[in-house]
């Protein structure tokens, strides 16, 4: 049987519903003794980002082969637990990054010229010519050098931007990063070179809590930053402090420390942007997401290499 825990539908699992055995629910995440009795029987799971795939759950999932991530995060998965367990985990990586990228130019640029505040008083009948700022020629600085990044390394080309970026895991000899003229360089030089710094960061050990106040204090008054990463990287509460203050002009938030998040004071200000985790969601990054899930489903059950693996098995030894 096949789990599917959350909102991952389309008519690439309907095709594989008629092959297999298929128990869909976009709400099973949240009822964890219910998660648990449909893995008694599951061959595979697949997963946003909300159902955490634990070592305790994967104990109770002993027929589990393969477990598909619809998107590119991988916190919410015990990769080493899985590959303990001989279980096949198979992500999408790269195929929702245009989609990612794309909106986080988005974002930036009606962050720049106050496209949300100019929409609600226009939308209440005033008209208020605002000037807003150009990014063309400005400074990019971006946090992580996945693909993500370099998605919206490649647009911004178009814009004539410098772009800088802080990645310790990446070489900055890589061709990927020399072909997009990317800046590789220290957290801290980021910071204070940006007008606008985009987050692309996990959430882990060593990225949580990063952007807080000492942070954000190295930045430009003027900067803003768009995050696409996780919500976890930031400090919510010292990031609040920065934007009441003018320590920076503003933020987009496309992730949140908690999802969904309690509503608050950042929800109150006129230069943030807040939006539900859809960066890396559209009609195409999803069709491509989905073909390569079902594909490796596919492949792993028949007992073949997966081609698209993030741990150490391609094939299930169970």
């Amino acid at each position: 049987m096949i789990v599917i825990s959350e909102d991952v539908w389309g008519v690439q699992f309907e095709e594989l519903g008629t092959r297999h055995n298929t128990h869909y629910d976009p709400n099973l995440w949240s009822r964890k003794e219910e998660l648990i009795t449909a893995l008694n029987r599951a061959e595979a799971l697949v997963v946003r980002n909300r159902t955490k795939v634990t070592r305790e759950l994967i104990a109770h999932s002993p027929q589990l082969k393969v477990i598909a991530r619809a998107g590119v995060g991988l916190d919410n998965i015990d990769i080493q637990a899985a590959d303990d367990a001989g279980i096949v985990v198979v992500a999408g990586l790269g195929a929702n990054a245009t989609s990612v990228a794309e909106l986080t130019l988005g974002l930036a640029i009606a962050l720049l010229r106050n496209v949300t505040e100019l929409n609600a008083s226009t939308h209440a009948g005033s008209w208020n010519r605002k000037a807003g700022r150009e990014l063309s020629g400005s400074t990019w600085g971006m946090l992580g050098c996945g693909a993500t990044a370099r998605a919206t390394a490649a647009l911004l080309k178009g814009f004539h931007c410098t772009v800088l970026a802080y990645d310790p895991f990446m070489d900055p000899n890589d061709s990927r990063i020399k072909d997009l003229g990317i800046e590789l360089t220290d957290l801290d030089s980021v910071l204070v070179g940006s007008d606008v710094l985009s987050i692309h960061l996990p959430s882990n050990n060593e990225t949580n809590g990063l952007i807080n106040s000492q942070k954000i204090s190295l930045m430009k008054k003027s900067a803003i930053i768009v995050n696409v990463g996780r919500g976890e990287v930031i400090n919510e509460s010292d990031l609040l402090t920065a934007l009441k203050s003018g320590t920076i002009s503003g933020a987009a938030l496309d992730v949140r420390a908690e999802e969904p998040p309690h509503v608050g004071e950042l929800e109150t200000l006129p230069q943030v942007i807040l939006a539900p985790h859809i960066a890396g969601i559209t009609k195409e990054s999803q069709d491509r997401i989905f073909d390569i899930l079902t594909s490796n489903i596919e492949l792993v059950l028949s007992s073949k290499p997966a081609t698209h693996a993030v741990g150490t098995h391609k094939v299930s030894s169970r």
